[in-house]
């Protein structure tokens, strides 16, 4: 059985679970997990028997070479053309499932009008909690990601110094990934130096990186479509004691969140470990987002580690960050984030650059 295989028979005993005969599948991730296919455009249409996928002129060639255990449907015009007859190849399904956390409006609105006569029942997460168990192959391919992206930090470390710009940090980060080997970066590079550090999701500027202050590096790498997601805070030079603090206390919850979470565990109960540690200290107030998601050809995806939102148990064999923070406008921020493999009987830490 080859992957894909292995992978639609997966999908396929969900489906008959919720009593559904087809499902419609254009979120890109999930095109790509279940067929192979790395084109921009197309949907697949997945049934007990028939797995289709429906392309346009521009990859009928290259989908019949990555996806040989899907038929290759001519999609012509938009969804709303193509559909009606998508549907007919797989043998007229009077039910068909699809994204609902992913189909916006305008699409469903064509679906409705392209078959009215189909009963459409979104599904939330149902391949994205399939997506979130990783095989062999997922497993090295993101250790490949983290194990380059570290090297990365190694290199960047190498000639930081006072003086240079976040912009250029960052810059000097992507452009040794992007020459040894990363297809891309996984998300924009974030270098947030002093008082940018308490800024999560802050931008590179032309901010002059300073001695003693902290310096917030979160960064990743892109390889065959899987991704790798790491954070590092660190100071040049010597540390004063506010940091020495803060440091130390992200340290510990992050230290005890990976050392307590397992499968089987909710996301909010993964998260509390090291939320109690952080609130403990007195600086609850300033972790506001979740302690870690999912990673794999989205680098973020199922499973959730959160206090924000209900969620499901964590599964076994799901790569998970784990990556507490502090952050204290006018000041800056300290976060750490490592990847782990979750197991029934703990973890494995899939990052292992130095803390």
């Amino acid at each position: 059985m080859t992957q894909t295989q292995h992978r639609l028979t997966e999908v396929r005993r969900v489906l008959e679970e919720k009593n559904l005969p087809a499902l419609l599948v254009m979120q890109a991730e999930n095109r790509r997990y279940l067929s192979g296919f790395t084109g921009s455009a197309g949907a697949l249409l997945i049934t007990p028997t028939r797995a289709i996928l429906a392309t346009d002129f521009r990859y009928w060639a290259q989908s019949a070479q990555q996806a040989p255990d899907f038929t290759v449907y001519p999609a012509k015009g938009g969804l709303k053309d193509y559909l009606p007859g998508l549907i007919a190849e797989a043998g007229g399904p009077a039910r068909i499932g699809f994204e609902s956390n992913t189909v916006t409006v305008a699409q469903y609105q064509e679906m409705q009008q392209a078959a009215p006569q189909i009963e459409w029942r979104g599904v939330n997460n149902l391949i994205e909690n399939v997506r979130a168990v990783k095989d062999a192959g997922e497993l090295a391919l993101t250790q490949k990601t983290i194990d380059l992206a570290e090297e990365g930090l190694r290199y960047l470390l190498s000639l930081l110094q006072p003086g240079m710009t976040e912009k250029e940090a960052a810059w000097e980060l992507e452009k040794y990934l992007r020459s040894q080997g990363a297809d891309a970066m996984s998300f924009d590079t974030i270098v947030a130096s002093g008082p940018n550090a308490a800024l999560p999701h802050h931008h590179p500027t032309e901010r002059i990186i300073q001695a003693g202050e902290p310096i917030t590096i979160d960064w990743g790498v892109e390889i065959d479509g899987y991704h790798s997601d790491l954070t590092r805070t660190i100071v040049l030079g010597e540390p004063d004691a506010k940091f020495r603090e803060i440091y130390g206390i992200v340290l510990q919850a992050q230290l005890n969140a990976i050392d307590h979470i397992k499968a089987g565990q909710t996301g909010k109960e993964a998260d509390a470990f090291a939320r109690d540690v952080i609130a403990a200290a007195g600086y609850g107030d300033n972790f506001g987002h979740g302690l870690g998601h999912g990673v794999g050809l989205a680098v973020h995806e199922q499973p959730r580690a959160t206090y924000l939102v209900e969620n499901g148990l964590l599964p076994a064999n799901a790569v998970l960050t784990v990556e507490p923070g502090i952050y204290l406008p006018g000041w800056g921020g300290v976060r750490i984030e490592d990847m782990i493999l979750v197991k029934e009987d703990g973890n494995e830490v899939l990052s292992h650059f130095e803390k």
